[in-house]
């Protein structure tokens, strides 16, 4: 499943977050600058998000902090839920992304 960040560009770069989560839940992470692995573990509507260790790219701090905060957020989701195209990862904050369905 790929999906992208419903989330504006930072400025500066036209780069969106997005995940590649395969079948058995190891993720791909490509974040504003930033990018790593991870796995997802789903039972039912709770998930649970352990990040990898992400490459630092040389990112501008603005950028590098976004990407840490991104990380965060999806390590603290506790469930989620999935309408139509899009899914939620729900936690201290909403991350909402959308399928890509080419």
């Amino acid at each position: 499943m790929e999906m992208m960040l419903e989330a504006p560009p930072q400025p500066g770069s036209k780069r969106i977050p997005d995940l590649d989560i395969g079948d058995n839940g190891e993720t791909v992470l490509e974040l504003w600058c930033k990018g790593g692995k991870g796995q997802f573990s789903v039972a039912g509507n709770t998930v649970i998000f352990v990040p990898g260790p992400l490459e630092d790219r040389s990112c501008p701090p603005a950028r590098a902090q976004a990407d840490d905060e991104l990380v965060a957020a999806l390590s603290q989701a506790t469930t989620w839920k999935r309408q139509g195209d899009l899914v939620a990862f729900i936690g201290a904050k909403t991350l909402r992304f959308r399928l890509n369905t080419n």
